[in-house]
């Protein structure tokens, strides 16, 4: 039998990591892209295998809702929620162009970070960071706190748009807070980009309806270093650190431009054409190349070298390599060793290509079992993780001829991504966080 818990009980080389050494960190899943910002875990071996009767250590009813990934480290998960209370109210539906009739019935929401004992699966700490109302309507595929927390080892860091951001130590206790205004999104879809980390900074992509930017806080004390404006609307991309030629360099996937700034002074080092709108994957990065992609009024992925890259590079020999069919919408990219598998859309066909030239592997794998899936597609053991919105992951073996290893299903929904440290791996839905691991 798993332990079930009841809401009432007490969540190239990429550089991340500050506070403890490279074999310590990627133990661990510290952001939602996992140790090395590329989906994959170098050590864990999560189960292959599992059902809401098999290989559940524990399943915890979460507070609330959301859809960030949980980040794990040490004896702890942490993860973000937003729990609803007091009057419902009818939303105001948004006139811009092309807004959506989908929106959620609204009402005010606690916005709570909160630590699960991954031994036990219950929560020891949960912290209500603030109280508000949603300043405009989301899509009812959404969620309020979409946005994944990410640690150091030592600070923990939450992340809630238009509701700030906030830096707490690992026993819950609040360091310092950024209000940082209010996001108007495109269509109202609501918020989803998570901070990354790198050094002493904490990097935050802040693109929307209105003026745009890119900013890095001190992780320390929440004073702001810098701020850097975009000419862009709405993006949910993550910002990816990547250091090249001893130059640490944050990458913001968006619209306009594909950009690269200088960590230490915001500076834009250079810039690649070629996306659409509502960029929603996060890039990846290795083997001296970032690929980022979307998938909206048009497909695109491109493969681009860092090496002497510098100024507008859009159709220059630093844009390697370029696809236009097949990729990817909401889930980002998997980079696991120099293979690059990316999801066509938001379906379950995985595609599988070289990261050095853009040739395919193998041909596109059609996955009947998923349907609608938003989470990315995490990678361990030599195998390949995909969620969807109908409670299914599949796992595929990554190899030169991939095989469908097994399709599972738990009774919630995946929108998040899946997180694995050691032997296990957790599933975050709408309900239930669960804890994977053979008995």
């Amino acid at each position: 039998m798993f332990r079930v818990f009841s809401r009432g009980g007490a969540a190239l080389f990429i550089l991340f990591f500050i506070a403890a050494d490279l074999s310590t960190s990627e133990t661990y899943w510290p952001q939602w892209r996992g140790p090395l910002g590329t989906g994959v875990s170098p050590e864990a071996e999560p189960p292959i295998k599992w059902s809401e009767s098999k290989n559940i250590r524990w399943k915890l009813d979460i507070p609330g809702m959301g859809h960030s990934t949980p980040i794990i480290w040490g004896d702890l998960v942490f993860l973000t929620t937003a729990v609803p209370y007091g009057k419902k109210v009818k939303p105001v539906r948004n006139k811009a162009e092309g807004a959506h009739d989908n929106l959620p019935v609204e009402q005010h929401h606690e916005f709570i970070t909160l630590a699960v004992s991954r031994k036990e699966g219950r929560i020891v700490w949960q912290k209500t960071l603030r109280k508000e109302f949603p300043h405009e309507g989301g899509h009812n595929t959404g969620s309020l706190a979409s946005n994944s927390p990410a640690t150091d080892g030592k600070h923990l860091f939450a992340f809630f748009g238009s509701r700030g951001l906030y830096c707490l130590d690992l026993k819950g206790e609040l360091i310092w807070q950024q209000d940082l205004g209010k996001l108007q999104t495109r269509h109202a879809h609501g918020e989803g980009s998570s901070p990354a980390l790198r050094g002493d900074s904490v990097v935050i992509n802040w693109d929307h309806q209105g003026d745009s930017s890119v900013a890095a806080f001190d992780t320390a004390t929440g004073e702001q270093r810098w701020k850097t404006a975009r000419d862009e609307m709405t993006s949910w991309s993550s910002p990816l650190i990547v250091e090249h030629g001893g130059k640490v360099q944050v990458v913001v996937s968006a619209t306009g431009r594909v950009r690269s700034y200088d960590l230490s002074t915001g500076k834009v080092i250079w810039e690649c054409g070629g996306l659409s709108r509502n960029v929603v994957a996060t890039p990846v990065a290795g083997h001296g190349m970032v690929f980022a992609a979307n998938s909206y009024d048009w497909q695109a992925l491109m493969g681009i070298k860092l090496a002497g890259a510098k100024g507008d590079i859009t159709g220059t020999e630093n844009e390697v390599w370029k696809l236009r069919r097949g990729t990817p919408y909401v889930p980002s990219p998997l980079l696991y060793g120099e293979w690059l598998y990316f999801l066509h859309h938001n379906h379950g066909i995985l595609t599988c290509v070289s990261a050095l030239t853009g040739k395919a592997r193998h041909r596109p794998m059609r996955l009947e079992r998923l349907r609608y899936i938003f989470a990315s597609p995490a990678g361990a053991a030599n195998r390949i993780y995909l969620s969807d919105r109908s409670g299914n992951t599949v796992v595929v073996s990554h190899a030169a001829k991939p095989e469908l290893l097994a399709e599972n299903h738990l009774d919630d929904a995946f929108s998040a991504s899946p997180a694995m440290a050691g032997k296990e791996l957790y599933l975050r839905g709408e309900k239930y966080l669960y804890c994977i691991a053979e008995k």
